[in-house]
This record gives C-alpha cells, structure tokens and sequence, in this order.
C-alpha cells in the first residue's frame, strides 16, 4: 500500500520522503511546515520501518512539541498504529537535555531534588548573594557608579545569560588585560561556584550541562546514538551555538539531520541564536552531500498580503536605508497557494492624526463597523502586534477598548498588579499587619519608594476599604481578628503564614464569587480566579525561599517589611505574565493583543501592526562585542553595521505574514521629532489605502483555527485527584493554586529515590555495590538534597526510620538482583483526544513473563474488603501492565504493591493480570477525563479527612453555611 501524502504539493513530498542523509527544508510562512513535519516522521516510521524511539525532534516550543506530539499520534492512530510516545525524544531543547540529563544524573554535578531558576529566580538568587559577588576582582570597573543591588543583579545576568552558552573560556578570561572581562569572568566564576554549591540549574546550564556529560562521557554518548538514528529541529534559524552543537554530536557519524526553518524569521538574536546555522548548514558536510527544499506556497494570506511582506524583504533601500541582504539571506519568493483568493484589498491602514485618543477611536471604529456589517463575527478574528504590550499607549488603547466593551486578551501587558481582584487581595492582606499599615502611612521605612507606597495606599487599601465598607460582618470582622492575632503573637504562634492567610480570605466575597467561576466562560471571564492562583504561587515563593512555615513575633515584622518592600516591589518594577492557554491561543469573545515575537507561528484573520514608529537599533554592549570577538569560537558572522536592519526586516516581515486575510498597519501619525510612521515604514504605510475608503463589505473572514493539543494527564496526580475531589481538581491543577497543606512527603521520597538508587546499581550490573556503607551514603545524599530543595527536616528517629524501610527492602531482594529489568520506566496511553501518563517503578522477571511493583513507604494496610484506594491502585497497575506489555511484548503475570513499612509480615499485595478487565479499566479513565474535559468540577470529597487537610477548607466550609 502505498504512503498517503495527503495534499502535499511536489516540494513538501520531497521533503516527506528524504529520509537519509542531511536535509534542509526552508519554509516560508504559511508553507505547511507542520504538516510536512508530522508527514515525514509518519513516513519514518511506517515506510521506513524507523521505531519512534529512533528520532529526536527538537521543537522551539512546548506548545509547539505538544502539537506535534497530537497530530503525529492521531496520524497514526488513523492507520491502527499506537506508540508510547515516552520514548520518542520529542520537546524543546531544553526538555530533551533535561530528560538525557535526568537518565544521567550520577554523572553530572546536579544531584536529584536541585532547583530549577526561572529568570526571576536567577536575578533574585543573585541579588540574595550580591555580596559574593562585590567581592570579585575589578567588580567596580563594571559598575562605576553606586548601582542598586537589584540592578547589578539584572546586569549580572545578562552577561551569564549571554556568555553561559556559547562555552566561553573563564580561565583564559580571567588572563585578559582589559580588566571588564576579568571582571566578568570573574562573576561567571562565583555563578557557577553557587549553582553547584545549592544545586541550583538555569535554562543555559541545562543544556551546557548535557553537552559535557556526552563529551566526558563517550559511553553515554555511545547510548545515545544508538538510540537516535533520525534528528530533526524545527525552527532552526532561532537555534544558538551549544544547540548547534548538540545536534551534531548526537546525530554522530549517521548524518541523519533534517532541519527546518525560514531564515527570514530569525528573531531570537538576544537570546544568543544565530542566523548562521541555517545559512551555514549544508557547508558541515561535503558538496552536493546535504539536500535542500524550499517550501514557498503560501497557503494561508491573500495575494495581496504575500505580495506586500515579499516587497518588503526585498526594498533595501530608501530616504533613511541603504543594505544589501549579500549571502545573509536565502533567495526566495513566496507565492500564494490558496484555492479561490481574493483579488480585493486585503492590506490597508487605520490611523490616528497626532494625539492617542483619536487613534484609540479610530481603532474602535474599524472594529465595530467590521462587526455591525457582520463581516467579524468573533472578536478573536483579530490580533494587534507590537513590538512590545506593556508601555502606556498600548494599555491605555486596551483599556479604552474594554471601556467600549470589547474584551481583550494581553496576558503579557503586565496588567496583574492593576487588576482589581490583585488590589482587593493586596490591600485585605496588607491591612492584617497593623506596625506595617503604621509605618505605611508615616511613610516610616528605610528607602522611600514612593510609587510603591502610593500604589499600595492609594490604590490596594482604598479597594480594601471599599470591600469592608460592604462586608463589615464577614470581611472586616475577620480582619480586625487578624490585626489584633498579629500585634499580639508572644502569647502564640499563628499557624500560617502569607498564603495561609490568603486561603483564608478566600472564604468571603467578592473573593469566592471569583473562585465560584464556571470554568467554561472565557479565559477573560476566568481572569480573577487565575490571578489570584498566581498570587498563591508568589506568596509561596516567598516562604520558601525566605523559609516562613508559620507567623511568630520574632518573624512577623522582617517578613512582612521584606515582602511588600523588597520582594513585591522587585515583581511589580518587572511586570507579571498573565495565565495564557496553549490550547486556545485566540480565546473568543477578545481582540489578542502581542508582541510580534509572541506571535510567531500563529495565524489570524485580521492582523493589526502597530510600533510603526520603529528604527532599527543596535543592542550590543562594548564589552560583550569584545568578549565575542576575543573567546566566541566562531567569528563574526554578520557585518556589525547591516546586523541592525537584518534584524528589524526580519522581524516586522514576521508581523506581515501573520494576517490571513486583511492585513492592518495602525499608528497615531505624527510629523516631526519621533514621526510616526518612521521613514523605514513611509514608503509603504503611504501607498495603503484607509480603511474609510475601502468596501469593506467585500471581505471574507476566516475562523480562527482551533489548536490541536491534546491533554495529558497522569494517573496519580490527575485521575487520583479528581476522584477524590473535583473541586480539589479545578483549583489545584485546573487553576494552578499553590498547595500549602500538602502532607509529609519527605520521608516517602527519601525511602523512594535511595531504593531507585539500589536499583539503577542493579541495572548497571554493579550489584558489589549494593552494601550498607554505600547505600546510607546514596541515603544521606538525597536526604540533604531533599531537604535542601524541600525547606523541610525529619526527627532522626524519622530518618533512621527510613533507612531501616531500604535496609528492610534490600535484606529481602538482594538474592534477586540479576531479574531488576528496568526502573522508574514512564509509559503512556494515547487515546484520540488525551494522552494518559505514568511511571512503573520496578519491573522484574526472567524470560518474556515479568512483573510490576509499584512502592508505599508506609505499613500494609489490614484489608478483608477491597476499599476505593485499593480498587483505583488495581486499576492504575492494570493500566500499566497493559502498557507494559504493549511497549516490551513481555507478558505481565503479576502486578505488585509493595509496602516497605511492613515489618514482619508478607509486604506486598498482589494482583493477578486480568486480560479481560484492562477494556473496562480503560473505559473508567474515559469517564474521568470526559468530566475533566466537560469542567465538570461538581463532586466532592467523601473523605472529612481530606477536606480538613486541604488549603480551600475555609472556602468550603462558608460555601455550605450558605
């Protein structure tokens, strides 16, 4: 039977079926990238008989992988196939080097339980150790002048941010003459000094750590490559030098590398990625070795919007320009591909004269003449682009949009702290702490942040008031109990701290009106309640890494002092990201509005561009230009002086290229000093016609195009949750709220991770190791790590009883060492609309007969009848058996749970493999995730033990009083 291309036209079937050697695919917008993609892996696997655990694809995205991840499965489901997709090496560079990281761990300098830095804990992790590093050598030849401790941290990062990746060489740094880098590489020093003193791991040493363990360690390497055969990257212009450098070391002497991307939208160049990789790729292998397609049919915009963004790649020159793309650019034009398109206008203006507000009313009036004529009929048609959401003109147009009722989805605005549900949980918040509220009002602080404080009285407390006002017997009794608790903890403790606190407040309106939200409204409409879930996340951080479990008088004052004044202030200054929806990326009923980076690889009917009052710019520092001319590995690739208009084509070219069917240049014109449109944009803003003067009768609007992700969800954190409570469901992984009651996990995972130890010594055939001084040294390793990560310490007693749980476990499976086939092996169940995930944590066995055990590190329960727990604990171990056997074609005889708190007696309960009830076990997992699905989060817990020991008790419990 022969392939089924599908609708692929003859440049995307070349590139489905070159499936040995290099390939490079350069896709233009619009051009079928994915479908291509996703044809080419199904081709691999069905056509060239390739296991799924051969290939690797590198994506730029998680939603990206994710929408891969759906479509090749239903692919494949379509024609009776069915892959765990664990084993395929399928994400964003960074999830791939974390996983290969993971498997490899004991080889690195991370142990387990480190701590991932996102890029605010990176700048705050330095600003907490800004003292080490003042003390660096030549430190002040950086920072002349008397810098905040907080902005020498931000610099600070930037210049490891920038270096960390392209593998520079601190020793010979540190020998410079020009004494700013030795200061820099003096820093860098102390960084990684402190990265592995706290086991600590950032985006850029994930993967610099992955390539020094496959370098220093040829035998992994070795595995890896007989794992991988076929390496595949999309987006590859956006890739950076270590990434580079990845895929060739992983795809070895097999040459099996198929890249794909569009030079033309390399956008991510202050992030470290460079053009050049895709532009130099064919050059790593010898002449005529490296195949090249371009896919150039655009199937997405009109004539004339293709016509528009082809025009201007190729002027490069006029009033204020003068560059040559040379041998910087592919030769390329792209030509339409749509059945039927439209010969009507389809690129026009809609401006301002001189002041904002005509803009904004302009704007409106495009829009709502586009509605009335029935032309819009979902608001999420549209999408305005700029090159950045969060200065005043682009919130004040979104607000004045919402102040005419049209909503509008910008969770990348920085608008959190804005927000009036943020104002009323801050200022109720702010009023429990009386000796705060005093020295507020005296303005009685060290430092005068006066915005700060003003935000705080003017506005947080002022909407606090207001809700007292209205509640004086619920809100505003609560809260003066409060005032008096904390101005009077000698006498006792609270038992909670910011968090618990909040919860708490969660039990009064408007605060459970928020959180009462049905979840099938709208993301705008759901916009309360996911605020405040972040604002969970916030306050938890802050407890955990200050180390805050509950209020004391010795505590109160510092803590408070230092999160509404340091911490908060540092979040506010740097603006907080909205909750966004990687499935619904146009949610309906809202104009989006992004950044023209965000937008990248989306779609839309009609797409707006403003900051038409752009230049191009350079963006480099001197220092760090020196740095790359002197220690960068390659040189300069780029001329200096053309880097900055490349790098402004390319970017508005990517805006243009987002539109579907009309594409809109907007702006407030302005003559004189700072014009807008700038001279760069003149020549073509000038010849569009307005959209006063166009019929717009004569358009035809696309639907915005549904995202085709499918959920994943886990046996124990997902299907277990919600059967014990959907409303623990909705709020905790629906709504993301940071738990702060979550029970004593430590002494379950240090039983855990030291016998996943024991294991891995077994597999590597190094069973003379498996010895009791060896095995309490693996024990204390992760018990310091666990409770460095955790902030959370056992008894000894509760240590040595842990330990005696592996001894006892080891005393009674050490004669059975040679059948440990495989551990903590991850399986995966995919259906047509979710994928369902897990973790088998031992199979043993001889032969082609094995069995699964699954471990608790508490007694064996006495049970005579089957309870709910135990029924959901065969029915998960069903599940995996099944998959088991479906992955290794090893039959499963026996599925275990192993309790290694049982002293005396038998310590597991055992389970037959039923091949007849795996279907309706199955069939029960539909049922939950068809609820999940639906948002149905009406059941409740039956179990009161459940419900005292849950963060939204408080919620509850009002709720039912009513």
């Amino acid at each position: 039977m022969s392939f089924d291309y599908g609708e692929a036209n003859e440049e995307q079937r070349f590139a489905i079926s070159t499936t040995e050697g290099p390939l490079l695919i350069i896709a233009g917008p619009g051009t079928g990238k994915t479908y291509t993609l996703v044809k080419r892996i199904v081709y691999l696997i069905t056509e060239c008989n390739v296991s799924p655990e051969e290939i690797m694809i590198a994506t730029f995205t998680e939603k990206a992988a994710k929408e891969l991840i759906t479509r090749i499965t239903n692919e494949l489901l379509n024609i009776g196939i069915s892959i765990n997709i664990n084993e395929m090496y399928i994400g964003t560079f960074h999830s791939i080097c974390l996983r290969i990281l993971k498997e490899h761990l004991e080889y690195t300098r991370i142990k387990k339980n480190y701590r991932m830095l996102d890029n605010f804990d990176q700048q705050y992790m330095v600003f907490q150790k800004i003292n080490e590093f003042r003390k660096v050598e030549y430190f002040d030849t950086l920072f002349p002048n008397a810098t905040g401790a907080w902005r020498q941290a931000g610099t600070i990062v930037k210049y490891v941010n920038n270096l960390s990746e392209e593998l520079v060489d601190i020793e010979a740094m540190q020998m410079d003459s020009d004494e700013s880098i030795v200061a820099i590489a003096n820093i860098m020093d102390t960084y990684y000094f402190i990265l592995e003193q706290d086991n600590l791991i950032d985006f850029a040493s994930i993967q610099t750590e992955t390539y020094r363990l496959l370098l220093n360690h040829p035998e992994i390497l070795v595995e890896i490559r007989e794992k991988i055969k076929y390496v595949m990257v999309d987006e590859y212009q956006d890739t950076n030098y270590i990434q580079e450098l990845l895929v060739f070391l992983i795809a070895g002497d097999n040459e099996n590398i198929c890249v794909v991307g569009d030079d033309d939208q390399g956008l991510y160049r202050f992030r470290g990625a460079t053009i050049r990789n895709i532009l130099e790729f064919p050059r790593h292998f010898e002449e005529g070795i490296c195949k090249q397609v371009k896919l150039v049919t655009n199937y997405r915009s009109e004539k004339q919007i293709i016509d528009f963004y082809n025009d201007w790649m190729k002027t490069t020159d006029g009033r204020a320009y003068d560059f040559l793309w040379k041998n910087f650019r592919f030769d390329k034009k792209i030509v339409p591909g749509k059945k039927n398109y439209s010969e009507k206008t389809a690129a026009l203006k809609c401006s301002g004269k001189e002041i904002p507000e005509d803009w904004y009313e302009q704007v409106l009036n495009f829009v709502l003449s586009l509605k009335k004529k029935g032309i819009l009929t979902d608001y999420n048609q549209i999408a305005f682009l700029c090159r950045s959401v969060k200065n005043d003109k682009i919130i004040d147009l979104i607000e004045y949009l919402e102040d005419h009722d049209i909503k509008v989805y910008s969770p990348r605005s920085e608008m959190f702290f804005k927000r009036k549900e943020i104002k009323e949980a801050l200022g109720c918040l702010l009023l429990c702490f009386p000796e705060y509220i005093s020295k507020l009002r005296d303005r009685d602080f060290k430092f005068d942040f006066r915005e700060l404080y003003d935000y705080y009285g003017n506005e947080c407390i002022k909407a606090a008031k207001e809700l007292i006002q209205n509640n004086k017997d619920t809100i505003g009794k609560w809260i003066t109990e409060k005032m008096k608790k904390h101005s009077n903890l000698s006498r006792d403790n609270a038992d909670y701290a910011f968090t618990g606190l909040l919860y708490q407040l969660f039990q009064f309106e408007p605060f459970s009106d928020y959180l009462g939200v049905e979840m099938k409204t709208g993301v705008v409409d759901e916009r309360p309640a996911r605020n405040l879930s972040i604002l969970t996340s916030i306050l938890g951080k802050y407890e955990y890494l200050h180390r805050i479990d509950v209020f004391t008088e010795s505590n109160i004052e510092q803590a408070v002092e230092r999160f509404f004044n340091m911490y908060l202030r540092f979040l506010i200054d740097g603006g907080i990201t909205e909750y966004e929806d990687d499935t619904e990326y146009a949610p309906s009923g809202c104009i989006s509005f992004m950044t023209i980076h965000q937008s990248k690889g989306m779609e839309f009917p009609i797409v707006m561009v403003d900051s038409l009052n752009a230049t191009p710019r350079i963006n480099a520092t001197a220092v760090i230009e020196d740095i790359e001319n002197k220690y960068f590995h390659r040189s300069v690739f780029e001329s200096r002086d053309d880097i900055k208009y490349f790098d402004f084509w390319r970017l508005y070219y990517t805006a243009f290229s987002r539109a579907q069917n009309l594409l809109v240049l907007s702006c407030c014109e302005k003559n004189g000093r700072g014009a807008t449109p700038s001279k760069y944009f003149e020549e073509f803003y000038n010849k569009l016609p307005d959209y006063e003067d166009v019929n717009l009768e004569d358009i035809v609007l696309e639907k915005v195009k549904p995202v085709n992700i499918k959920d994943t969800f886990s046996f124990t954190s997902h299907i277990a949750l919600f059967e014990n409570c959907a409303l623990q469901y909705k709020f905790f992984k629906e709504l993301g709220f940071t738990q702060v009651r979550v029970g004593a996990t430590l002494f379950g995972t240090l039983v855990h991770e030291t016998i996943e130890d024991v294991h891995r010594a077994a597999m590597r055939k190094e069973e003379n190791t498996i010895i009791p001084e060896n095995i309490r040294d693996w024990f204390d390793t992760n018990y310091t790590t666990l409770s460095k990560s955790e902030h959370s310490y056992l008894g000894q007693a509760q240590i040595e009883a842990a330990y005696k749980q592996v001894m006892r476990y080891v005393e009674r499976t050490k004669k059975d060492w040679s059948i440990i086939q495989d551990a903590e092996v991850e399986v995966s169940l995919v259906k047509s609309d979710y994928i369902l995930m897990g973790k088998v944590d031992l199979i043993r066995g001889e032969g082609d007969t094995v069995e699964i055990v699954d471990f608790k590190s508490e007694k064996k329960p006495n049970i005579l009848i089957e309870t709910e727990e135990m029924k959901r604990y065969r029915r998960q171990l069903e599940a995996y058996a099944h998959l088991i056997e479906e992955k290794t074609g090893k039959s499963v005889s026996k599925m275990h749970l192993y309790y290694t708190g049982e002293e005396n007696g038998v310590p597991t309960i055992s389970f037959d493999k039923s091949n007849t009830s795996i279907g309706a076990t199955i069939q029960e997992f539909d049922k939950v995730v068809e609820k999940i699905q639906k948002k149905d989060f009406s059941g409740r817990a039956k179990d009161k033990n459940l419900c005292a020991n849950c963060d939204m008790r408080h919620y509850c419990k009002r709720k039912e009083a009513k």
